[in-house]
């Protein structure tokens, strides 16, 4: 069963939380995170992105960068930039963008959970990408990006969290993308106890966006413990910082792929091959989105193609019938030659918050390749890989709103 715990958290001052709250540090490129933080210099980026302090010829991964970022904490608690709470609380995290509404649980998960299985992964992790995140976690004792974790809905935790929604928010603020920002605070006793056992109740939760967040707070917890044999379990280093949204109120946004060139064939030969296991219907000039299960867009020499799969493609197996699967092996594959898309530098993945002419504008700037628009991955889709213990291919799932890094630090 689940494990959710309430924890002291370290938060912006009431006054300061707009302008501290910032987006994940990985949405970033070095010269756009410096742009940020030059024009915010309270944005939280400036310890998740610690170069931004240095000059552009350091080493972005120099141990003098991390221990710059825990001064910079430590400096701006000090100075009551942060504060922290007196007794363990939960929050409430809620999201607000272009009108949908998605309210998430704030708290600790514990990494055994992660270990056992009752957190459910849908995606591998690379091991490069874990190294920064475990130094950055490790030299501030820290987690301060929050792992966004999925649970099936329960009416238990929800009556909860709309009695809470009913007081003063502790922050209301609207970010510069339009996304409104509201945080309670749940410091009844009754009402922790309450949520701690609901989620005692619950057997898996499910890693929707951080995988490789979790992965390095677990593997600085596990190094925590070989540094102290004797811990029991319950210090603040066996746990992590997450934000819990029930499935029913989450949307998957599409994951696009744009690849550089057609491996050697032109156009004409491309389309001939796809034909032999989708209709393929000319669209023309107008940008093309999928608008089921089944359909992709695809873009090439200046005109769109909806392309509808045969139905011998689909499957009953989990991930082998994900339409992002089916483009890996049909296409992506045989036509293209992206045999691993993890670390070919042929293609590239374009969210879908980007919009589609973000595809076609790129292909055209590159003078060749092929851009594909795909329908989004399903919560249940997303769901159904985890239960089976299987994994989706890389960039599946594209997540919206994406969640602030600063407003919550989990300390240990």
């Amino acid at each position: 069963m689940a494990t959710m715990k309430a924890f002291r958290s370290v938060r912006p001052a009431e006054a300061l939380a707009p302008a501290i709250a910032a987006l994940p540090y990985d949405v970033y490129n070095r010269k756009e995170a410096k742009g940020v933080v030059s024009k915010n210099p309270l944005s939280f980026l400036k310890i998740d992105r610690a170069e931004t302090q240095f000059p552009d010829q350091t080493d972005m991964y120099s141990q003098a960068v991390y221990d710059r970022a825990a001064e910079m904490l430590t400096e701006m608690i000090e100075e009551g930039s942060f504060v922290q709470e007196d007794t363990a609380c939960y929050y409430i995290y809620e999201l607000t963008m272009n009108g949908h509404v998605q309210t998430g649980l704030v708290g600790c998960a514990a990494i055994d959970d992660y270990i056992d299985g009752v957190i459910m992964k849908h995606e591998n992790t690379r091991e490069d990408k874990e190294l920064d995140r475990i130094r950055h976690v490790d030299t501030l004792s820290a987690q301060t990006g929050p792992i966004f974790l999925a649970y099936r809905a329960n009416e238990v935790i929800h009556q909860i969290l709309v009695k809470v929604k009913k007081e003063k928010a502790l922050y209301d603020f609207t970010a510069e993308d339009g996304v409104v920002h509201r945080v309670w605070r749940i410091n009844d006793s009754g009402d922790i106890l309450g949520i701690a056992n609901a989620f005692a109740g619950i057997s898996k939760m499910y890693i929707a966006d951080g995988h490789h967040r979790a992965a390095s707070a677990v593997k600085v917890g596990l190094m925590r413990r070989e540094e102290n044999p004797g811990y029991i379990g319950d210090e603040e280093f066996n746990y992590f910082l997450s934000v819990l949204f029930p499935d029913d109120e989450l949307r998957i946004f599409d994951y696009n792929r744009v690849v550089k060139d057609l491996n050697g064939s032109d156009s004409s030969a491309f389309l001939e091959e796809i034909a032999k296991n989708f209709e393929v219907e000319l669209i023309g000039k107008d940008s093309y989105a999928p608008a089921q299960k089944g359909e992709m867009g695809l873009y090439v020499e200046g005109n769109w193609y909806k392309l509808t799969m045969n139905s011998r493609l689909q499957s009953e197996d989990p991930v082998k019938g994900l339409d992002v699967s089916i483009l890996q092996d049909v296409i992506l594959g045989p036509l293209l030659g992206i045999n691993d898309p993890k670390t070919d530098e042929r293609i590239s993945f374009v969210g879908g918050i980007r919009g589609l002419k973000e595809l076609s504008d790129t292909v055209d700037a590159q003078g060749d390749g092929v851009a594909f628009s795909m329908y989004p991955t399903s919560m249940t889709e997303l769901l159904a890989v985890a239960d089976a213990g299987m994994l989706m291919p890389p960039k599946s799932t594209w997540f919206e709103p994406k969640l602030r890094s600063g407003l919550f630090i989990h300390k240990f």
